[in-house]
């Protein structure tokens, strides 16, 4: 079996190849540090993540490096400190702290768990504002190129100039399948007098009153700051080279921000490619609709994370293939959390495999079809919900470690079901010790049919926030189970 990914740029699903299976290099665009992050952001961080986890399965977890950059120099990020009158340094340091905390309840590995002491780095946050002599030296080189101009304290970049350029340089609009015309049409250009042509973009900017600044290339005497997209190819190129393996990021990027990466990085260093494989993840929207503040289903992580366990919203975001558009429904998060606390039961506290499940991974390799993947483990459980009581008959032990082993590399059921059970109903004020004499009583309420008894019991435990669920078990025999209330 063989990783299969769906390249934008080609329009197929291909075999991957790595440039060098040692050194395998993805670069995912991060989040602009200005306020936090909604669950529409939390797309890309948790599908390359699952990504992040394959290739280190597949190659090594030593020989692949992920890279996922901070934005802390932008517009919004200058407009948003001045509203809140406090220092844009203030305001990123705050804002990327709250993406931390906010994406780390959602599984998704961390530079901290993954990074080694004396070894090099393989998951780098690198900052933009870290980079700007990286930035500074690109823009020359497209200056020296011909690829970019100055005009007005402006360095501006023409796609123009890169489309006449007789080489091996891919054309402007190769990613996007536009032409500059469409392009044009279909965005909100900036036709400044200064501009050669209305489809350059800026590389650099003189810096307004306030905002951030610094010496400006290409001989600009007064001070200035990057345009966006100069940044994402300036961090790629520091810390994965001039061409690597894979760049991702939300469908959104594909134009302008990819688009420009790639005509700015070709142009640069006289290549035909940045990244072997583009790859973008879809839309989402919330209950049908488009999430917009202005119609009240805007959706942070934060709010989620308040009602839901981040595992819960990390399942709901894989039910989908990644390049589907997913629709954000109440509906969805409940049948989520059934399935996470089914899935819990069903590994108990047993240890993962150390194989993974051949139909399980072979849909992963499938251009990452979490779909197909989590397909699979469903169809795992009622071979362990049957084997409880009959171990020996159905080899339950070994289908249980196969299913953690499976769960874990979707970043899934990383905990123990006894010390998973107990943090929930600790984090909640539940006495535990309490619950189980109490449906022991009940239970022995039912068996003499004294159903008022059994009732005033089960009324105590719903005021103490716990919801009983009565059923059988595989001998047919009654079994109550117990869940923390909603």
């Amino acid at each position: 079996m063989q990783l299969r990914l769906y390249d934008t740029l080609t329009r197929e699903k291909r075999p991957f190849v790595p440039l060098d299976p040692h050194n395998v290099r993805m670069y995912v665009c991060g989040p602009t540090v200005y306020d936090f992050a909604h669950i529409g952001n939390a797309r890309p961080v948790i599908v390359f993540d699952v990504l992040f986890r394959l290739l280190r399965h597949l190659y090594g977890a030593e020989h692949v490096k992920y890279v996922r950059n901070i934005t802390d120099v932008d517009d919004k990020i200058n407009a948003r400190a001045a509203e809140r009158g406090i220092s844009i340094r203030a305001l990123t340091e705050e804002t990327y702290n709250n993406f931390r905390d906010d994406i780390r309840p959602l599984g998704v590995l961390m530079p901290e768990d993954v990074n080694l002491p004396g070894k090099p780095p393989r998951f780098v946050e690198p900052r933009a504002t870290e980079h700007i002599s990286e930035m500074r030296t690109l823009i020359e080189k497209l200056v020296q190129g011909g690829f970019a101009y100055v005009a007005e304290d402006h360095v501006l970049f023409s796609p123009q100039a890169m489309n006449a350029a007789n080489s091996i340089l891919p054309r402007y609009g190769a990613l996007a399948k536009r032409t500059l015309d469409e392009m044009i049409a279909g965005a909100r250009v900036d036709v400044a007098p200064y501009k050669r042509d209305p489809a350059d973009f800026v590389l650099w900017k003189p810096s307004k009153p306030g905002e951030p600044s610094w010496p400006s290339p290409a001989g600009i005497k007064a001070e200035g700051r990057p345009g966006w997209h100069i940044e994402c190819s300036a961090m790629a190129w520091k810390h994965l080279g001039e061409q690597f393996d894979i760049h991702g990021g939300g469908i959104d990027l594909v134009f302008p921000h990819h688009e420009n990466e790639l005509a700015q990085t070709c142009c640069a260093f006289h290549e035909d490619r940045m990244a072997n494989v583009w790859m973008h993840n879809g839309f989402l929207q919330v209950e049908s609709e488009k999430m917009s503040k202005s119609t009240g289903n805007f959706v942070t992580i934060r709010e989620l994370l308040a009602d839901w366990p981040g595992e819960v919203l990390r399942l709901n975001m894989l039910k989908s293939h990644y390049r589907s558009p997913i629709d954000w429904t109440l509906k969805g998060l409940e049948e989520s959390s059934r399935v996470i606390e089914d899935w819990y039961k069903d590994v108990a506290d047993v240890e993962p495999s150390d194989d993974i499940d051949p139909e399980f991974l072979g849909a992963l390799l499938d251009d990452l079809n979490t779909h197909g993947a989590i397909t699979r483990l469903h169809e795992i459980s009622p071979v362990l919900r049957l084997s409880q009581s009959r171990m020996d008959d159905w080899g339950g032990e070994s289908a249980q470690r196969h299913k953690k082993s499976a769960a874990m590399l979707l970043g899934l059921l990383p905990q123990k079901a006894t010390d998973r059970s107990a943090q929930m109903r600790s984090t909640v004020g539940i006495d535990v010790t309490k619950v189980e004499p109490l449906i022991a009583d009940r239970a022995a309420a039912r068996a003499r049919k004294d159903f008022k008894e059994s009732d005033r019991i089960r009324d105590e435990l719903a005021a103490m926030g716990v919801v009983l669920k009565d059923g059988k078990d595989a001998d047919g025999k009654p079994v109550t189970t117990w869940e923390i209330a909603r």
